[in-house]
Formats: structure tokens, sequence, C-alpha cells
């Protein structure tokens, strides 16, 4: 069973992303990798969000299952992300490399803290 929860989360998360690439590349290009910035930092938030929202040290396991490896696990592109930034590398596009990793991280950081952050809020009588 755990196996099912894990193919039906990470199908959606996957096709999640495909959708968020595609709808990103026709909107802004393909010079930045944009997408999968829109991805990771969503992404970031989401799972921040839902572990609280979801009750944290208590959330059932099988759900933990679908959604945090599943979902989450398929549609954050941290190995699509390495790729990406060693791209921008070999193009000679160090600012452009420098610029991602560095939006990436600090932002997607601070995602997770305000989604912990806004479900605690949420949470409060």
């Amino acid at each position: 069973m755990k196996f099912l929860y894990l193919i039906l989360g990470g199908g959606i998360g996957t096709i999640l992303r495909y959708l968020i690439s595609v709808t990103s590349s026709r909107f802004f290009g393909i010079t930045f990798p944009i997408g999968t910035l829109i991805i990771n930092l969503l992404g970031s938030f989401l799972i921040g969000f839902s572990f609280v929202m979801l009750g944290r040290d208590n959330i059932n396991p099988s759900l933990k299952l679908f959604l945090f490896v599943g979902i989450f696990g398929s549609f954050t592109t941290f190995s699509t992300y390495m790729f990406e930034s060693y791209d921008l590398i070999k193009l000679g596009s160090i600012k452009s490399v420098i610029l991602y990793l560095g939006l990436s991280n600090i932002l997607g950081l601070i995602l997770v803290y305000l989604g912990f952050v806004l479900g605690d809020y949420i949470q409060k009588p």
C-alpha cells in the first residue's frame, strides 16, 4: 500500500511540476530557469505550511508518504536545479548562477519559515 501512495503522489507532483515549467517557459522564456525557481520556492513554502497545518508530529504516516515524499518529493526539483546551475556555469554565466543559487536557497528557507508562521497563525484560536 505504501508504494501506491508514493506512485499516486509522485504522479501528481510530476504533472504539477511539468505544467508550471511549461507555463513559465511560455511567459518568461528559457534563458533563466525561472520555472524551476518557482517550483522550488513554492514547494518550500507548501512543505512548511502543510507540515504545520497537518499537525506536525501527528501526521498520518500514509499521508506523509503521499504528500511529503510523493507529491512534494516529485514536485520540487533539486536535481534539476543543480543541473541547471551547472549548465549556467558551463555557459559562463557566473552572475546568473550566483543569482539563481542565492534566490533559490535564501528565498526557499524564508518561505519554509513563512509556511510555518502562516500555519501557526491559522491554527491559533
